[in-house]
């Protein structure tokens, strides 16, 4: 698995979601300073790491297990967006010694209604990805910056239909394991206030296991917080994981070619 990191000091590491890959988190490094270390995989089937097909959650925890303690031996922060917030949730509740507190932002937990059908639309569509002015119509609704859509066009033509579906499943499927009600490491819950109702339930039900306070709603935003309230997440980061602000300063990733 594919992983770049930026900047020094606390560790924080950043899991995207599918259809995407570690180029979605630009915007919010932009923000979140130097002073962190932040942690960027390519998850399985996707991006820099799309040579090997996504095949399940347990298999991805497991790296990326791996991957904390061999980049971050005392532990990290976790922040996850959709599918990666789903693995955010099962690090923290699987790996309690390696999180040390958790962003979930937009994470599904609430399984989905048909997901037979749903696959089988999935797989059957899956060969308009590799067609330019499909992933271009994809990326708007998503809202891709333009400065991030030839990534995510490039991205969307190397993700094959055995990923698409795998990842795909895994996320409509997905419930929160018993012991997500344990962490008891810092844990926020963001969820777009124009995101669907399934997705605002899930909010609330993963809030409610881990804090009385409920999730944090981002006013105007829908499934799209990283890439529209980037500014919004640092300071939820910040706030959540007690890292003071250091000014703002970019650790300064570069484009990929």
């Amino acid at each position: 698995m594919h992983s770049d990191t930026f900047g020094s000091g606390d560790p924080v590491l950043l899991l995207h979601g599918a259809g995407v890959s570690g180029w979605m988190w630009r915007p919010l490094l932009e923000h979140l300073g130097r002073d962190l270390t932040a942690i960027v995989p390519d998850l399985p089937g996707f991006g820099r790491s799309a040579h090997r097909p996504y095949v399940s959650h347990q298999e991805t925890v497991a790296e990326l297990a791996d991957l904390i303690r061999r980049t971050a031996p005392r532990g990290a922060h976790v922040v996850g967006f959709s599918l990666g917030a789903q693995l955010a949730i099962l690090l923290a509740s699987h790996h309690p010694d390696l999180v040390l507190g958790t962003v979930v932002v937009s994470a599904e937990t609430t399984p989905a209604p048909l997901p037979g059908t749903t696959l089988a639309l999935v797989s059957a569509t899956a060969p308009l990805a590799r067609r330019a002015w499909f992933a271009r119509a994809q990326a708007r609704q998503l809202a891709i910056p333009a400065d991030l859509m030839p990534d995510y066009v490039r991205d969307s033509a190397a993700t094959t239909r055995e990923t698409l579906v795998a990842s795909v499943g895994e996320n409509i499927r997905f419930t929160l394991p018993s012991a997500w009600s344990t962490v008891s490491t810092p844990v926020a819950v963001l969820v777009g206030e124009k995101e669907r109702r399934l997705m605002r339930e899930s909010a609330r039900l993963t809030a409610d296991q881990v804090q009385g306070d409920g999730p944090r709603t981002v006013e105007g935003a829908g499934h799209d917080i990283p890439f529209t309230r980037p500014a919004v997440l640092a300071t939820v980061i910040r706030e959540t994981f007690g890292i003071p602000t250091d000014g703002g300063h970019p650790p300064g990733p570069e484009p990929r070619d």
